[in-house]
């Protein structure tokens, strides 16, 4: 890789600055490693800190507008204190763990649409630039791609993924957003169902998975939403039989009759959580919840999926999304 820009709140003669991630997509709660690269100016430069920012391309809804923003969801300091002298070459390596809600941006290596990004900020003489911006590749924890690999397997069809700003009512969600994974439904749900929609809220031992339908009507009732939430140890990814473990959780989806408002405020109905027992990995599945708040909506790129889960439509924008960003940056600086 080369350096990338100049510092631009230092004008010409400042120390430009490059990350480089060591490679593989790494995985929610796992860690990413890397290098952060400076080189010199034309005079010495007292660097006061380096700090990489994770950042999100999430898209907002407010009524019926949408606008788009980068969100930062995390921040680790490299290093600082220092002095840079002239024209110095010097490489500070890095190790940081990844927040465990952090969203998958791959399955089987392939995109899921999904932007996702370590930006570099170095602090200088009481300036800060943000002189780095590197795509982040995260794939699936193997509770989640097994839930994923059931899916496809029972026939749903990935048809996008998006990032939403806002939080989850009833659950004990971090991040200030959360990814929803859309899938057309299997043959024998598309009477009952317009779309299924997969949300994973993961800690250290357990990982939620939220399931949103949209029921069809039927011919005396309106469509409506419904939701539910199930909870399996991380432990139980290679000891559970997954296709009839998610095909249950599906039943249980589409025959209960609550309904759910997505677009609620924040502070909706807890989740009522019960054990259920035919499982030694103890999954359990909680009923209907009342509560999603649901501040914004995060951009759905339709991708190709390997494993069954098959796409509408192959986009990807991964790169043009933080391109533009940048642009957006250098703009503002001149």
């Amino acid at each position: 890789m080369v350096f990338k820009r100049l510092l631009g709140s230092l004008g010409v003669g400042g120390p430009s600055v490059d990350t480089e991630l060591d490679p593989g997509a790494a995985t929610p709660g796992g860690t990413v490693t890397g290098r952060v690269r400076l080189r010199g100016g034309t005079a010495d430069f007292t660097i006061e800190h380096i700090t990489l920012e994770l950042v999100a391309r999430v898209e907002s809804e407010q009524g019926d507008e949408e606008s788009e923003g980068v969100v930062v969801f995390h921040q680790h300091v490299v290093a600082g204190g220092f002095r840079l002298a002239e024209d110095e070459h010097r490489s500070v390596p890095f190790s940081f763990a990844l927040p465990w809600e952090t969203p998958i941006t791959e399955l089987y290596g392939q995109g899921l649409g999904v932007s996702l990004g370590v930006r570099t900020e170095l602090g200088v003489a009481g300036a800060r630039d943000k002189g780095d911006l590197d795509p982040l590749a995260v794939r699936p924890l193997p509770a989640q791609e097994a839930v994923l690999e059931a899916l496809g397997q029972l026939g749903f069809g990935f048809t996008s993924a998006d990032l939403e700003l806002g939080r989850i009512g009833g659950t004990g969600q971090q991040l200030p957003f959360y990814q929803e994974i859309e899938l057309a439904p299997a043959p024998r749900y598309a009477h009952l169902a317009e779309e299924i929609e997969v949300t994973f809220l993961a800690g250290p031992a357990t990982l939620d998975v939220v399931l949103e339908a949209d029921k069809r009507g039927g011919l005396f009732s309106e469509g409506h939403d419904t939701l539910t939430r199930f909870t399996v140890d991380h432990d139980d990814a290679g000891r559970l039989d997954w296709n009839t473990e998610v095909d249950a959780w599906i039943g249980h989806l589409l025959q209960h009759r609550t309904t759910h408002a997505p677009h609620e405020p924040t502070g909706g109905a807890l989740f009522a959580r019960s054990t259920h027992g035919t499982h030694e990995g103890h999954a359990h599945h909680s009923a209907p919840g009342t509560g999603t708040a649901i501040a914004a909506g995060a951009a759905g790129l339709a991708v190709g999926v390997a494993g069954g889960l098959v796409a509408a439509e192959v986009v990807d924008e991964v790169g043009d999304f933080f391109e533009g960003d940048e642009d957006e940056a250098e703009a503002e600086e001149e």
